[in-house]
């Protein structure tokens, strides 16, 4: 049986929405070891010889299960590299659930870096959902930079949830995918830096396949003296389509830098890219404040309908 302290219950709360043990397959990781793993019939997660990460072989035809693999960082100056893999057989649909919480009470930096790579089997349909999270009030930094690469297979379905608001120093996320024909991949970014937080996102989508398509969406909040920058390229290199968007509110003396990028290699690639930053609307203060909600009140209602 797992025993887990407060700190760590409230951190797996945030990144994996998670009150008790998962159901199905999961590994725990707290401060660089496992502290808890089962496999299923359907899904076996096998731990690397040096212990920096797994591999998770997903059967082919696997219907309706999930796996959960949160990362817990409690101790301060903490600084790990994990190499997870994920094998998803044809046919496949199920929910990936990762994510790291760092809490950080002491004066050193702690650092979690994340590889996750995935192969997608042909046909199957993945949800992979991501969320980082950092609390602690010591004056060490908490630091996250996940790396997230990807082989779809054809006709092959993944949606990606990515989302960071709260409490992360510094982060550097860098996303590339590779798309054969008939695959889709939707991403959702969602984020929002405060104090003098820095984040860097970069996604690279190469359309590989006749038929295959993109959807890459970042919304963000930067307030305070915190930066942003987002970066998405789409690359055409068959008869395909791709979208990507970025959608920012800057607030207090932020900053955020949006560059997008499309690259078209086929006659019949058909590309677009969106990019709006701008500062809340007074008119939308001024209504929500009319329902008797103060300047504050109004002002998060807005950022939590925006980012939701």
């Amino acid at each position: 049986m797992i025993q887990l302290d407060e700190t760590q219950k409230r951190i797996l709360r945030e990144v994996a929405d998670l009150h008790k043990v998962p159901e199905g397959a999961y590994n725990i990781r707290s401060d660089g070891k496992s502290i808890g793993r089962e496999s299923t019939e359907n899904i076996e997660i096998i731990p690397r010889e040096d212990g920096k990460g797994l591999t998770i072989k997903i059967k082919p035809g696997t219907k309706h299960e999930s796996v959960h693999i949160p990362v817990v960082m409690t101790k301060s100056g903490l600084t790990e590299v994990v190499y997870n893999d994920f094998l998803i057989g044809d046919d496949v649909d199920v929910v990936i659930v990762a994510g790291c919480g760092i809490d950080n009470c002491g004066p050193k930096d702690s650092q979690h870096d994340g590889i996750h790579r995935f192969q997608v089997g042909k046909r199957a349909k993945v949800k992979y959902v991501e969320k980082h999270y950092g609390s602690g009030d010591g004056a060490g930094k908490r630091i996250l930079n996940p790396v997230t690469e990807v082989t779809m297979d054809e006709d092959s379905y993944m949606e990606m949830e990515m989302v960071q608001i709260k409490g992360v120093n510094d982060t550097d996320r860098k996303s590339t995918a590779d798309l054969a024909k008939g695959a889709k991949l939707i991403v959702r970014e969602r984020l929002m830096t405060h104090d003098d937080q820095k984040a860097y996102s970069s996604y690279v989508v190469n359309l590989n396949g006749e038929g295959s398509s993109a959807d890459v969406v970042s919304r963000s909040v930067a307030r305070d003296d915190s930066y942003q920058q987002f970066a998405a390229k789409i690359v055409g290199n068959a008869p395909c389509s791709g979208h990507t968007e970025c959608d920012s509110i800057i607030m207090d003396n932020g900053r955020i830098l949006a560059i997008p990028g499309l690259e078209a290699n086929d006659l019949d690639a058909a590309l677009v890219h969106e990019a709006a930053i701008g500062k809340i609307a007074g008119e939308q203060i001024m209504k929500l404040m009319t329902l008797g909600l103060t300047e504050l009140e109004a002002e998060e209602q807005i950022i939590d309908g925006f980012l939701r």
